[in-house]
């Protein structure tokens, strides 16, 4: 989920109500040499829409084979979204927080008692919370200071140096990064949502290349945090800024890739698949299709891709999509933003309302108008299923075509989605697309988001060397029987 400026106002009242912060145990961990890294990930609810602010193959011989391991981890299903679980501290504490490749900042609930979560009654009526961290139980948490190239990232702005000079600092430590004052207390937000916190560094303990096999990474920087506005779930940034997970571990130069299984998967605790991390991620994968990652000019951090066309059915002619869609305008602004933090595909106008025509004028099934008021998706249709499987049905299919003649048919279940059991042989089936929801034309950011719910099915690699992004759909539960990930 982008991380983005709220309004003045809105955030000074959050300050205001935030809580005071929490003591640090100052003991630095010891340094240990670390190779390569496992993640554990699980499916999560993340409905919020982000406005705009290796099978090894060695590419550096200089290194030992010990220092360039491939790693893989089990990415278990809860409902629609992905959480990774970090092992932090000394002992390590288990904290689950969300996957984000739009974000750079790793941060976790801190104080089981004093974190406090703002307008966050729905998550905990559902029991949408996880663990928090306490940094005093940690025998290697320490705050980051002043001098820290991450206190300068965090504290963005005209001069590095004006919250490290308001803490204290004199100007001959800060032009030598040698300032010993904590870093100053920050404030991040994202769609609907702010965390306020403490830039701090602890012991990570990842896996290796087999789950026996765990390596420590001293001095990994999180923001730990006292209080948030609707966000009670940590998150783990993927983004390729210093302060992102890859870049901190190493992998920024290499990549990732995930096969998220289907939704009809998800609280099956006998069934997972895998995030990957590292060269096996990125090599031989001559049978993906790959697209050119797009370098914003005022979002850098992200990962863009430039949609050309969307076919829908077996019609030959592509509706075209707006220029934006696949290029940056003079301001910096366009292209489609690939977001595991944000659930549905989100499309502007009007090429949005021309899809739901379309649809509309080929699917001659009865509307289910009800379904469509109370959920809030704009098109839901009551669908026939034969002995009560959902998963058969001509609904169209829809195709995505992006740069460098790369085209995606989405999986059958990532356009029209059962929205609940079937009833008297029939289900109700809604496209989760969404609306840009842009207030005016000027708009700002991405033009589209390609959401973490259209890529179920698919395999989805990162390759952060050569820029791109590959895609090729699969069948991730027969991926996860593969890997040994499926208990039966």
């Amino acid at each position: 989920m982008a991380a983005h400026l709220i309004t003045i106002a809105t955030f000074l009242l959050f300050i205001l109500l935030t809580a005071s912060m929490f003591n640090f145990n100052q003991t630095l961990a010891k340094e240990r040499n670390h190779n390569s890294i496992i993640l554990g990930m699980a499916q999560y609810s993340r409905n919020s829409l982000p406005p705009i602010p290796r099978a090894s193959r060695i590419r550096n011989s200089s290194k030992k084979p010990s220092e360039i391991l491939d790693m893989m981890e089990p990415l278990r299903e809860i409902t629609n979204g992905y959480l990774i679980s970090l092992n932090l501290g000394s002992p390590p504490q288990v904290i689950q927080v969300y996957m984000d490749t739009g974000s750079d900042l790793t941060w976790v609930p801190c104080g089981n008692i004093s974190f406090d979560c703002i307008e966050c009654e729905e998550y905990r009526n559902n029991k949408l919370t996880t663990a928090a961290f306490s940094p005093s139980f940690s025998s290697s948490s320490s705050r980051d200071l002043c001098g820290s190239s991450f206190c300068n990232d965090i504290h963005s702005s005209d001069s590095d140096y004006d919250t490290c000079t308001m803490a204290g600092c004199s100007l001959a430590t800060l032009l030598k990064s040698t300032c010993p004052r904590p870093c100053p207390l920050f404030a991040y937000t994202y769609g609907v949502g702010v965390v306020t916190g403490a830039l701090t560094r602890d012991t990570l303990t990842v896996h290796g290349n087999s789950p026996s096999a765990t390596r420590e990474i001293p001095k990994f920087c999180f923001g730990c945090v006292g209080s948030t506005y609707r966000e009670p779930i940590g998150i783990a940034g993927f983004g390729r800024g210093t302060l992102s997970f890859p870049s901190q571990l190493g992998f920024l130069k290499i990549g990732f890739s995930h096969c998220f299984l289907s939704f009809k998967y998800a609280n099956n605790p006998n069934i997972s698949s895998p995030l990957v991390v590292g060269d096996v991620a990125v090599s031989s994968k001559d049978y993906l299709q790959f697209t050119p990652m797009l370098r914003s000019p005022i979002y850098p951090n992200l990962y863009y891709i430039g949609l050309e066309a969307i076919t829908i059915g077996n019609v030959v002619s592509a509706i075209k999509v707006p220029l934006n869609l696949r290029e940056f305008d003079s301001r910096g602004n366009g292209a489609m933003l690939i977001d595991s933090g944000t659930t549905y595909t989100h499309l502007p106008e009007p090429l949005y309302s021309q899809i739901l025509s379309f649809l509309q004028s080929t699917i001659t099934y009865p509307r289910a108008k009800d379904v469509e008021m109370r959920s809030g998706f704009d098109l839901c249709y009551k669908v026939p299923c034969k002995n009560n499987n959902t998963f058969i049905d001509d609904l169209p299919l829809i195709t995505f075509h992006f740069l460098n003649n790369v085209s995606l048919a989405l999986p059958q279940g990532n356009h029209f989605y059962a929205m609940g059991a079937p009833s008297e042989s029939t289900v109700v089936k809604c496209l989760l697309f969404q609306s840009m929801d842009n207030e005016d034309d000027n708009i700002y950011g991405p033009a589209g988001i390609f959401g973490s719910f259209q890529q179920q099915n698919v395999e989805v690699v990162y390759d952060l060397e050569q820029e791109r992004v590959g895609f090729q759909p699969r069948d991730c539960a027969v991926a996860a029987a593969a890997q040994g990930l499926h208990k039966i």
